[in-house]
Parts: structure tokens; C-alpha cells; sequence
């Protein structure tokens, strides 16, 4: 089966069954994406599968044949980090990092949609992922200054 992970086209030979999670992981060694709970409630392992958030360990591996799948390691564009991936560093919206790229993608995922949330739909499209050391006021302040990062280059590019 084909898969493009971060815009690379592979072919494997795997179980189509077999979760999207452990794919990534032990045949691509693209280890973003964690094992939280393995029942898709804790966003852990979130990936992008055509934009939309899913979670990786309840995904099996052949319904994301054909489609972009988007990694944490995915999002960085030629060395430079992507402007949510900047705001949760210089937020520290991270603690022990765990949940990080589960957050960061859905992050992301909001912002393509909705380049201005609320703080209440940021909260909305946060909600299942889950944080062990508690960062939420740093993670929504992070996703804030993506917002405003991303409208100011926006217009730049518009001026320029």
C-alpha cells in the first residue's frame, strides 16, 4: 500500500488493519505522533489526514492510503519551524512535551480553517486532547500568538 506521509510517497507492505499509529512509528521512524491511551480519547497521537485531526491508534493504516497524512515532523518549512510550533516554544506551552505534537497539529488544523478563533473555539477544537501537566493557559496563549503570527505574515505577503 501507498502512503504520503509529509508529502513523501512510500510503499509498504503492511497489514491494512494495523494502526496508522504504529506505522508511522516503527516502519517510517516518525515518532511525533505518541501512544497515549490506544482508545483515541487522550490526542496523543494525533495526526492530519487531509487536513482533519485524527487519532493515529484508532486509524487503521489502510484507510489513509491515498491521502496526505501530516506528522509533527511534517510541518517544518525548509529549517523553519511553523508558527505554531514557534508560539507554543516561546509560550512554553509545553511542559513535559507528551502531548506537544497532538496539540500542535489540531492547532494547526483550527488555524486552516478558522485563521481567528475565539478563545472559546480554540478550548472547542483543544478539547480532546489532553495535557497530563496542565499548560492550557499556555497552550491557548500559544495558539493566540500563532493566530497573530500567521495574520501578520499574511499581510505582508499581501503587501509585498
Amino acid at each position: 500500500m501507498d502512503l504520503v506521509v509529509n508529502g513523501i510517497r512510500s510503499h509498504l507492505n503492511v497489514d491494512p488493519e494495523r494502526a496508522l499509529l504504529w506505522v508511522l512509528r516503527n516502519e517510517l521512524d516518525l515518532t511525533g505522533a505518541k501512544y497515549g491511551c490506544g482508545e483515541g480519547e487522550c490526542g496523543a497521537c494525533t495526526v492530519l489526514i487531509d487536513g482533519i485531526p485524527h487519532r493515529s491508534c484508532m486509524a487503521p493504516v489502510g484507510a489513509a492510503a491515498g491521502k496526505a497524512i501530516t506528522t509533527v515532523e511534517g510541518l517544518a518549512d525548509e529549517n523553519q519551524l511553523h508558527p505554531v510550533q514557534e508560539a507554543f516554544i516561546e509560550c512554553d506551552a509545553m511542559q513535559c512535551g507528551y502531548c506537544t505534537p497532538g496539540m500542535i497539529l489540531s492547532s494547526v488544523a483550527l488555524l486552516r480553517k478558522n485563521p481567528a478563533p475565539s478563545e472559546p473555539e480554540i478550548k472547542h477544537a483543544l478539547q480532546g486532547n489532553i495535557c497530563r501537566c496542565g499548560t492550557y493557559n499556555r497552550i491557548i496563549a500559544a495558539v493566540q500568538q500563532a493566530t497573530r503570527a500567521m495574520s501578520s505574515e499574511a499581510k505582508e505577503r499581501h503587501h509585498a
